[in-house]
């Protein structure tokens, strides 16, 4: 199967990226990475080149990471749908499925999965707080605020998806304008799409972008194939099997492992531990000595949870 992968960066989001890219790469995907991003490009690119406006990168034979320029204004987290369908329009139209990841996850499966996956319906993964009934007061609330706006809400899974990964072929394309049609009637509501995580979950609109998706699986006339869960390997105790996902504010390349542990009792997590062991090939994102340092305190600040009661 012809497939592309994209994300959205901007910052220090980069040693997501690499780390994304290197685990990709790991578990068998060739092919080419769009990345869409604002400010400067990430500092581990060598020997890149121009195709028109898209910078390319090759850090392996069979890997090709395209970095696309961003002008708009909106939040990256509410620009997924657009970028998916411009992808589709411009830069690969070719492409038989596309997948979306955003840069804090880490591929723990084998790649061949995510094409089968797709083959079943749009793919979606359950959230950390992944509970929400038929007639849950959220899906009262998105249908009392969609359905005079023209939207027939069509299913009622009991399942809340995260925003972070969305996978699909090219025949379930009607997904991602119906997500784009729900995100531009919600801009009005929450000031426009430059805002997120507005007020509080007793909002409708609480996450803007992980809402107007959940939407989009209740009002789109594609087939939704979920995972739980074990996709993102959010469940309590591990046991993830496809990815590893780093929610949360403090991501891995981020964080002081030790003073997280001493300080809010927080053991080094499993997306943590994966997100080491993506850092190095094709893409190296650390000179050597840092990531031994880096190495040495995640694995102190593990045993000293171990020995704590922490994991």
């Amino acid at each position: 199967m012809n497939s592309v992968i994209c994300t959205l960066f901007e910052g220090h989001y980069h040693y997501g990226l690499g780390a994304l890219a290197n685990s990709l790469y790991a578990k068998g995907f060739r092919g080419t990475i769009f990345a869409g991003y604002r400010g400067e490009l990430p500092p581990w690119i060598t020997n890149a080149k121009m195709l028109g406006d898209v910078t390319e990168f090759s850090p392996a034979d069979g890997l090709i990471i395209r970095f696309v320029r961003l002008t708009e204004k909106i939040h990256l987290t509410n620009f997924k749908p657009e970028f998916m369908l411009s992808l589709w329009e411009k830069h690969c139209p070719d492409a038989e499925s596309l997948f979306y990841f955003d840069p804090d996850i880490t591929v723990i499966g084998r790649w061949t999965f995510f094409e089968e996956w797709v083959g079943a319906g749009v793919a979606v993964c359950a959230d950390f707080n992944q509970s929400l009934p038929p007639n849950h007061p959220l899906h009262f609330a998105w249908k009392k605020f969609y359905e005079p706006k023209g939207i027939t809400f069509r299913r009622e899974p009991a399942l809340y998806f995260n925003g972070g990964f969305l996978g699909l072929r090219r025949e379930q394309i009607e997904f991602l304008h119906c997500w784009k049609k729900l995100q531009a009637l919600m801009a009005p509501e929450i000031g426009g799409l430059q805002n997120v995580n507005m007020r509080d979950r007793t909002y409708l609109f609480h996450k803007t972008d992980q809402d107007a998706l959940n939407v989009a699986v209740l009002a789109s006339e594609a087939a939704i194939s979920p995972l739980g869960q074990d996709g993102m390997d959010l469940q309590p105790g591990g046991g993830g099997y496809v990815m590893s996902h780093a929610v949360g504010g403090e991501k891995p390349w981020r964080k002081n492992f030790v003073r997280a542990l001493l300080k809010f009792g927080w053991s080094p997590s499993r997306a943590d531990h994966y997100f080491f062991r993506n850092v190095e090939s094709p893409i190296r994102l650390y000179p050597p000595g840092t990531l031994a340092r880096k190495r040495f305190f995640l694995k102190v600040a593990a045993g000293l949870g171990r020995l704590l009661g922490k994991q």
